[in-house]
């Protein structure tokens, strides 16, 4: 878990350095929508399992000021990140050894989605 937090953390600096010059790019809004989802159930499964902090609320609220969205675009990314975390607010109420492997999984997901908006959209 602690590895795809620092690659994630990586991928996430690279991609706020982006611009989001394809902003309106539909292939560029799937895979960042999906970003967002994974940010809400990271936050809320890492708080779950004891980190105590905003930090991916904040990594969220990073990508929102770098995309700078129009307020409709922003309601839909807001809602992704909605999503994710009630998703699993729906299912755990206690950190248990399936939500420590959620968090593994949606990890190294973001950290993936991260690299590849990076790579396609990035400089």
């Amino acid at each position: 878990m602690r590895n795809g937090s620092a690659l994630f953390g990586l991928a996430m600096a690279l991609f706020m350095a982006a611009p989001a010059a394809r902003a309106n790019d539909a292939t560029y809004e799937t895979p960042l929508l999906r970003l967002a989802e994974v940010l809400g159930s990271i936050h809320y499964l890492r708080n779950l399992c004891g980190e105590g902090s905003d930090a991916w609320r904040g990594k969220m609220e990073e990508l929102l000021e770098t995309e700078a969205p129009t307020p409709a675009r922003r309601e839909k990314l807001i809602a992704s990140f909605n999503r994710g975390y009630r998703s699993f607010a729906g299912t755990y109420e206690n950190c248990t050894d399936q939500a420590l492997s959620a968090i593994d999984h949606y990890m190294n997901e973001g950290s993936r989605i991260s690299s590849e908006i990076v790579q396609r959209y990035g400089n």
